[in-house]
């Protein structure tokens, strides 16, 4: 049933994470493994304590495994160890991130949120700019283009956070609890923009959820108990 993401998306193999040593040693994550492919949107489930949150933060360079190895793209990332000089680096420019919260940054106006990763990686202010507006219109938020981020509401304020997040062009977007604060209508809307956007920017989305709402849309899902992960298909509801 896995989908390999050969050729692109991300790809984990024997994954794990040890907290501390000897006796008080906790294993976080044990072998996980897991393929996303470009395009695809998959969902990531299981309760507090599992390891939900270490493998999203593996998957995001946030934090280095124990052992393992990750392909992100076409380029390994980690291999019993980091394979990339400048982690900071692929974050920005490779790792789109959405969490529960938009963390917008309150003084600059919605264009300048969602050009200023690409402003750090060294664009031109004018080319990030109109990459911005590109991803504000497709997600239909560009009437708000000059707001601040005050001024939007809850779920505009999520589809300024999901442009963000695709202005790099990433191969990869890690979205962590993106639904939790929105109705049932809001969230489904959510979900329907981000398999949108990974089909039109060929981008693999990891989900992280407990929303039951949206659970039914994922095509396939890893349910992740005491640090390992079990794939099974999912309903693929249509959106």
């Amino acid at each position: 049933m896995t989908n390999q993401a050969s050729g692109g998306g991300i790809h984990i193999e024997n994954l794990r994470k040890v907290y501390g040593q000897g006796d008080s040693a906790v294993e976080a994550l044990k072998n996980v493994n897991m393929s996303v492919a470009p395009g695809e949107v998959v969902g990531l489930v299981g309760p507090s304590g599992s390891g939900k949150s270490t493998l999203l933060k593996c998957l995001g360079a946030i934090i280095e495994p124990t052992s393992g190895k990750m392909t992100l793209g076409d380029d390994v990332i980690y291999d019993n160890g980091w394979q990339v000089a400048d982690l900071r680096a692929l974050r920005r420019d490779r790792i789109g991130f959405i969490f529960q919260a938009p963390y917008l940054i309150p003084f600059l106006d919605v264009t300048d949120n969602v050009a200023l990763l690409p402003m750090l990686a060294g664009q031109a202010n004018t080319s990030s700019r109109a990459r911005a507006l590109e991803l504000l219109t497709a997600l239909d938020v560009q009437h708000r283009a000059k707001a601040q981020p005050s001024q939007l509401s809850g779920g505009e304020q999520q589809r300024v956070s999901i442009a963000r997040a695709l202005a790099n062009r990433p191969p990869v977007i890690l979205a962590d609890e993106p639904t939790a604060p929105l109705d049932s209508e809001r969230a489904l809307g959510v979900m329907r923009i981000l398999n949108q956007m990974a089909l039109q920017a060929h981008t693999a989305i990891i989900v992280v959820t407990h929303d039951e709402k949206i659970i039914p849309t994922f095509k396939r899902i890893y349910h992740i108990r005491d640090g390992q992960t079990v794939e099974e298909a999912g309903e693929g509801r249509a959106l």
